[in-house]
């Protein structure tokens, strides 16, 4: 048997600093859960005690949602509550577009507000903010262009 030495090396590599962006979601601290679903998406939300902050996929509200009528949307629980600057809220969506990731999100805060503090759902079921929308796409039909849509009909 012969003695051979093997050397391993290990670069370490530094990452090039970014743009500032939002926070990013901490990993511990007081959190309450809600999660929300609309059409194909689904929002995971985390709210805690704190100053206001909403980091959406790690972005800020603003850059995430940039029409202002889907921020007024996702943050209307918090005003029918009157906690607009009460809880810092942390949320992941997947699927579907903009408009259902907006809606997803408004229920999955309005789900975790109700947990966090149960005073606050006479307030939310009157705005309707706990009932989830349970339209969804139709599915398309063979022999068809489209869910309802047909093909031109010839009679001769």
């Amino acid at each position: 048997m012969s003695d051979s030495t093997v050397s391993i090396t290990t670069e370490t590599t530094v990452p090039a600093p970014s743009a500032p962006s939002a926070p990013s979601a901490p990993t511990s601290g007081n959190f309450t859960w809600g999660t929300g679903r609309r059409k194909t998406s689904v929002a995971r939300v985390r709210i805690r005690p704190g100053s206001g902050t909403v980091v959406v996929n790690g972005r800020p509200l603003d850059t995430f949602f940039p029409l202002d009528q889907q921020r007024v949307d996702i943050l209307s629980p918090l005003a029918a509550t009157n906690t607009l600057t009460s809880f810092d809220i942390f949320a992941n969506i997947r699927g579907g577009g903009t408009t259902g990731q907006a809606g997803a999100m408004m229920l999955g805060i309005a789900r975790a507000l109700r947990k966090a503090q149960p005073e606050f759902e006479e307030a939310l079921r009157e705005g309707s903010y706990l009932t989830r929308d349970a339209r969804m796409v139709e599915r398309k039909k063979y022999g068809q262009k489209k869910a309802r849509k047909r093909f031109q009909f010839s009679k001769r």
